[in-house]
């Protein structure tokens, strides 16, 4: 239940302070007195888009606070719970809008963004008016309704899943034809070149070694010679090492009669010696490795030169010759499995779509009950309000397949009996509307726990008995709950259990509006005012004392 509003330059209110109470709330006024403006104002604190200029002329910022009050089991708590703020049993709406247009809202002393506030206000208010803000005279949201009215809810959810498992299936089966499609216009180029791949079969690193090796061999011509030439002067014979060794021999032999002074010359000539036999084995094992067959640079250079060659022609590097092989055998692989694949997936969409079929058909048959019921409450609502003899029918039609079934929706209303039906916003008067437009508000919120109800101006067009018809069906809603209504009807204001006059006054040039709550004797003079106009007379006060009473 809304308790209070409290509400700071907002544009022609500078201050004011309202304390509503729980029943039928009724505001009355003069046109253009300001009563638009609590609404927007009240709009405002509840995240709704709407005008963007609400500051009041000089003033840096307008400020709207709303307190609600939350039972244990209201809606909201959920919205707040999700958005992570303290659930408590007051709830307490703040939202500023600086002259600049910036805004900024708090819930409960926590800073909350426009988002969070709409999710709370689908909880907490219900606004209404011959406007159709809720689109009620849109058939394209006419499912939604009915799903609504019907607590469909888990049932379209299912069928909103069934559908995505129907789409997802469908993309993957696409995904996977368009990728079969594309493989079989390659299959001759696949299998080729793993078949090139596999017979040059090349090693990571074998470009490298084979680059090394033939260079060893090209250079093998032109070093060989000189390798061997010192070879040759450091071997035996007429080489180094025969020399040394004489001069070691001849020493040695010296020796017996040198005494120690030939001791150190010989050790040298022993390492010497030593570490000659290690050069010679070196050239040698060179000489070795240089030794190759003349066939071998040949065929060197010919699988250097194919693998190259081979890289060159796929874009890529020797060495990365083998992944990409492998990567050609898993497309290869892929196109070989592609039909079991593709059959596997037909299967698989073929089954969603069983499913999907079943929920739609299944919440379609829901809907269908839902519609004879949802008509069956409009009759037992249209006769308190002396349309008796206008019917409401749902009519279900196909539709095409999606995510929230296979169901076209639209009420339709005949006025009259043999009348044909049609859209409500083209069949019915002004004051007929608004009666439909009641009764199917009240139907399609029947269920619904902790709502303040705002009616702005829907017994429009509408007078007499059929004015207080409607005034006794709102104060009948109201009974169990808090409803709001901005009424220039005084049949509808006399059933209010709480009456509040909206007005306006040019106070220092500057015009402001304000809200006063009515005792009984000043609403006796302001539903004479609605009846008889500014001009107040004893007849009207007289008639209005009679509204007030009956």
């Amino acid at each position: 239940m809304l308790r209070s509003l409290d509400i700071r330059d907002m544009l022609i209110i500078d201050r004011l302070e309202l304390e509503f109470q729980p029943g039928l709330n009724v505001l009355t006024g003069e046109t253009g007195a300001g009563k638009s403006i609590l609404l927007d104002s009240l709009g405002f604190v509840l995240g709704w888009r709407g005008r963007a200029d609400l500051v009041r002329a000089g003033a840096e910022q307008g400020e709207v606070v709303a307190v609600f009050d939350l039972p244990a089991s209201h809606p909201a708590r959920v919205a707040l719970d999700e958005a992570g703020i303290p659930v408590e049993d007051e709830l307490v709406l703040r939202r500023i809008n600086r002259s600049d247009g910036r805004k900024t809202a708090w819930v409960n002393d926590r800073r909350a963004s426009g988002e969070v506030l709409r999710a709370l206000s689908d909880t907490l208010v219900e606004l209404h008016g011959q406007q159709d803000d809720k689109g009620l005279l849109n058939p394209r949201v006419h499912r939604r309704l009915l799903d609504e009215f019907a607590g469909l809810g888990s049932d379209v959810d299912g069928v909103k899943a069934a559908w995505w498992l129907v789409a997802t299936a469908s993309k993957d089966l696409d995904a996977s034809r368009e990728r079969m499609a594309a493989a079989q216009a390659e299959e001759e180029f696949l299998r080729h070149s793993v078949e090139e791949l596999d017979t040059l079969d090349p090693q990571p690193g074998e470009d490298a070694e084979l680059d090394a090796r033939r260079r060893l061999m090209q250079a093998s011509e032109r070093i060989g010679e000189d390798i061997s030439r010192a070879h040759q002067a450091l071997g035996v014979g007429d080489g180094a090492e025969a020399r040394l060794g004489d001069a070691l021999r001849w020493l040695e032999g010296a020796a017996e009669q040198a005494g120690d002074t030939l001791d150190a010359p010989i050790a040298a000539l022993g390492r010497a010696l030593d570490e000659l036999g290690n050069a010679v084995s070196g050239v040698e094992a060179a000489m070795d490795s240089l030794s190759f067959n003349p066939h071998e640079l040949e065929q060197v250079e010919e699988r250097l030169f194919a693998i190259r060659a081979m890289a060159r022609k796929h874009h890529t590097t020797p060495d990365e010759l083998g992944v990409f092989a492998g990567d050609l055998r898993a497309r290869l692989t892929a196109l070989d499995a592609g039909a079991d694949e593709i059959s596997g997936l037909e299967a698989a969409l073929a089954s969603a779509r069983t499913q999907y079929d079943r929920a739609a058909t299944d919440l379609s048959k829901a809907r269908q009950k839902a519609a004879l019921k949802l008509d069956s409450a409009m009759g037992a609502e249209l006769a308190p309000l002396k349309m008796e003899r206008a019917v409401f029918t749902t009519q279900l039609s196909p539709s095409d397949p999606g995510p929230n079934g296979i169901d076209a929706v639209t009420f339709t209303v005949a006025t009259n009996p043999g009348a044909p039906s049609g859209p409500l916003n083209k069949i019915a008067s002004g004051g007929e509307l608004s009666r439909f437009l009641l009764a199917l508000k009240v139907c399609l919120t029947r269920d619904a726990t902790g709502l303040t109800m705002i009616f702005d101006e829907i017994d429009r067009g509408v007078g007499g008995a059929t004015a207080d018809a409607v005034g006794r069906r709102l104060a009948d809603l109201a009974a169990s709950g808090q409803v709001l209504v901005v009424t220039h009807s005084p049949q509808v204001a006399a059933l209010g259990g709480h009456h509040w006059q909206v007005s306006k006054s040019v106070t220092g040039g500057m015009t402001l509006s304000t809200v006063s709550p009515l005792d009984a004797e000043e609403r006796v003079d302001e539903i004479a005012r609605m009846i008889s106009g500014d001009t107040i007379t004893d007849a009207a006060r007289a008639a209005a004392k009679e509204l007030l009473s009956g």
